[in-house]
């Protein structure tokens, strides 16, 4: 039901019953044809470009091109007129009929409406937050979960197979101070004075329940032994105790990722899975023995002055050449990459997308260059970036750290305005852009909050339905009634209410297909705008209110248009994981 697709078809076949040439013999390209809301409401109901893009190639004046596209289109049934505008857009008025059908359609299909199969059922990993098990969420953490859960909400709406995808570091140094932190809690737990925690030991209360379930379950029995077997045991319990708090953190924030791979599987049995990664790129080609100059600015922790192992990434659009063996032998960070990339491509995703922190930038080169690599450019790779959010408090900067240690925690800042607020107002900015997150604005019950403004929305919906109910008594409010009766619906205002509705399957297939979930949270808020104005409308005009008890056919028609209202903001507020209201307390 994707109205802009089907013009786009319409057109197209125009362009061809007018057995255009091109002028150097080869074939049109239509794919360039594009049909979007115009921006100035006032000029219609669709705009093309369609005679701006062929009129170059065919040879002929734009605005000359449009004229002969406009006359073909004035004979569309579904269309009342046509105009030329500017150097050659065409836009497009189309009949009250068409947008009644469009309602029609829309009830039918009820919270459905708006699923797409652009995706084709092509399979894609979206990893995401993928936080060393070091401790709580930060809220560092939380942009990137929230970006990477609406997206494969998204992805999934649109039609992609998707599996969301939580990478475990447990492997390396960062694990080895989490161990020596916890040995340190059980000896404070078993009554030893510890004193202040050393430097470069991590010092968060939360660590402290990890010690206390390690003395009760094995009592003195750890200090007896080697140490290095007793730190294997508490640092495959710390692990254990760090995931179940991440993963209660982030089902705070409504995330639930559907694997979780622990990078420690990777370096199993001898670093199995390493060494035939490495091998399947030295056989293709890609893995050669140098040495790297040294890079400008700080020195990297993986570059050394010696010959060692590299992966050639420059030939497949890198920046340098990446180290894989260290030299004591060991694999490097990268490495266990290489390893992660290709379980992941055998698996069958045929797309790998990341969501990185800012600071992670310098990956991206890197891992696409490696996709490149390990699947000789069949797999499609593609990073997103989710700059910093600044948490304020009225314009001032907050300071909320508790038991965590040295920042905010997740589960401080849902706790405070709820997880509605943080999922929304997460996509209110595209996520390469920095976001300020203030508790005052995001909390406040005013239009200048976008989430409750949206959620405002939904509860007005329903609220309508009660006002039927309560003033028209038993009414049939099925979607086959409701359906049957929106040709009573002529006022141009509840006819733009229908085309925004309209725009929702566009709006999906091209936030799945950029990769921009928080284009439909902007299309969220411009919706519940549409719907407030219309609202208030009937405020100033009673005539246009949606219960009229006078004429019960027209309201059945008016909650119609309110119940398709209602049906697109639960399923968009859904994708991004938020809740639609009933009612709002």
């Amino acid at each position: 039901m994707n109205l802009f697709s089907d013009f786009h078809d319409r057109i197209s076949r125009i362009v061809q019953s007018l057995d255009l040439q091109a002028k150097d013999g080869g074939t049109l390209d239509l794919s360039r044809i594009t049909v979007e809301p115009p921006r100035d409401p006032s000029h219609g109901d669709l705009a093309t470009n369609a005679a701006m893009v062929l009129a170059k190639p065919v040879g002929t004046a734009p605005r000359a091109l449009a004229e002969r596209i406009a006359e073909a289109l004035r004979a569309e049934p579904d269309v009342i007129a046509v105009d030329v505008a500017g150097p050659g857009f065409v836009n497009l008025r189309l009949a009250p009929s068409f947008w009644q059908l469009q309602l029609a359609g829309i009830l039918k299909r009820g919270q459905d409406f708006g699923r797409s199969t652009v995706g084709g059922g092509r399979k894609v990993n979206v990893e995401y937050v993928s936080a060393n098990p070091t401790g709580p969420m930060h809220v560092g953490h939380c942009r990137g979960a929230v970006v990477g859960d609406s997206l494969a909400n998204l992805l999934g709406f649109a039609g992609f197979d998707v599996t969301k995808e939580y990478y475990i570091n447990d492997a390396g140094v960062q694990i080895d101070v989490l161990g020596r932190s916890v040995m340190l809690r059980y000896r404070e737990a078993l009554g030893e004075e510890i004193g202040e925690i050393p430097s470069g030991l991590y010092p968060g209360d939360y660590l402290k329940p990890v010690g206390q379930a390690l003395a009760k379950e094995f009592g003195r029995s750890l200090l007896d032994g080697p140490e290095d077997d007793a730190l294997a045991i508490v640092k495959d319990r710390t692990i254990n105790a760090m995931m179940a708090m991440i993963r209660e953190d982030l089902a705070l924030l409504n995330v639930h990722h559907e694997v979780f791979f622990s990078e420690r599987t990777l370096h199993a049995d001898n670093a199995k899975a390493i060494r035939a990664a490495v091998n399947d790129l030295t056989l293709a080609g890609h893995i050669y023995k140098g040495k790297l100059p040294p890079p400008k600015g700080e020195l990297p922790e993986d570059w050394e002055d010696r010959e060692q192992t590299l992966f050639r990434s420059t030939e497949v659009g890198d920046d340098i050449d990446r180290p894989l063996i260290k030299s004591d032998g060991s694999y490097t960070y990268f490495a266990a990459d290489v390893a992660y990339l290709k379980d992941k491509v055998s698996r069958g995703f045929g797309e790998l997308i990341f969501i990185l922190g800012a600071d992670h930038g310098g990956y991206v080169k890197r891992l696409e260059a490696l996709a490149k690599a390990v699947t000789g450019g069949k797999v499609e790779l593609s990073v997103l970036l989710c700059q910093l959010v600044k948490l304020l408090r009225n314009g001032e900067p907050v300071r909320m750290s508790k038991r965590a240690g040295e920042f905010v925690t997740l589960r401080d800042v849902v706790e405070e305005v709820g997880r509605d607020p943080i999922r929304f107002m997460m996509l209110y900015r595209k996520s390469d852009a920095p976001l300020d997150f203030d508790f005052a604005k995001v909390t406040e019950q005013s239009k200048d909050n976008p989430v409750f403004y949206v959620q405002y929305a939904s509860a007005r919906t329903h609220s309508v339905f009660r006002q039927a109910r309560e003033q028209m008594g038993a009414i049939d409010t099925s979607r086959e009634t409701l359906a049957a009766a929106v040709s009573k619906l002529e006022d141009s205002g509840e006819l733009a209410l229908v085309a925004k509705l309209s725009e929702y399957p566009r709006l999906i297939e091209q936030a799945a297909l950029s990769r921009e979930p928080h284009r439909l949270a902007f299309y969220l808020y411009d919706l519940a705008s549409a719907f407030h104005a219309h609202w208030n409308r009937g405020n100033d005009q009673p005539d246009l209110r949606f219960v009229k008890v006078t004429e019960p056919e027209l309201t059945v028609a008016r909650l119609g248009l309110v119940q398709a209202v209602s049906d697109v903001l639960t399923s968009g507020l859904a994708l991004i994981g938020a809740e639609a209201p009933k009612e709002m307390r």
